[in-house]
């Protein structure tokens, strides 16, 4: 925590991706180190939610803001009922728990409608932009306030 003091960064702009299958492996030890850091002021997110061993009872313990959706449900979520179901209840769920969330493999405006439906918070993946270099981040994002994708 140090170097966060030196560096005199707000905390309410870092944020800690951590997937879900690294912090199974030493589940306790894991949730001391993610308090530690929320209680610090910085955001958590679990990524890849969904494609772990986690259980719901994990999940209510987990200090996490977010919950990324992998993208291997969400790219399936127009073509297939099961999974749109299993995607709608993961943001309810997460909602409940007080947590935003995040779908990743967002490649479609078909997609992005579905999302919008089930009042995901989030999304990312090329149809929102491709991997941009620092220095264009700043143009896109005033492009974007201007003209949403289509």
């Amino acid at each position: 925590m140090d170097h966060l003091e030196r560096s005199k960064v707000d905390r309410k702009y870092l944020e800690l991706e951590i997937t879900e299958g690294i912090m199974m492996f030493d589940f306790e030890n894991t949730i001391r180190k993610l308090e530690i850091l929320s209680g610090n002021g910085i955001n958590i997110s679990i990524d890849d939610f969904g494609t772990g061993f986690s259980s719901l009872s994990y999940l209510s313990r987990i200090p996490a803001d977010r919950i990324k959706i992998d993208q291997s449900f969400i790219r399936e979520i127009a073509t297939d009922e099961k999974t749109r179901k299993i995607v709608d209840t993961a943001v309810r769920l997460a909602h409940s728990l007080g947590k935003l969330v995040i779908a990743e493999g967002v490649e479609n405006r078909e997609v992005l409608d579905i999302l919008e439906d089930m009042d995901c918070d989030e999304v990312q993946g090329y149809f929102i932009s491709h991997p941009l270099p620092a220095g264009r981040f700043q143009e896109w994002c005033g492009n974007w306030k201007k003209s949403k994708p289509a």
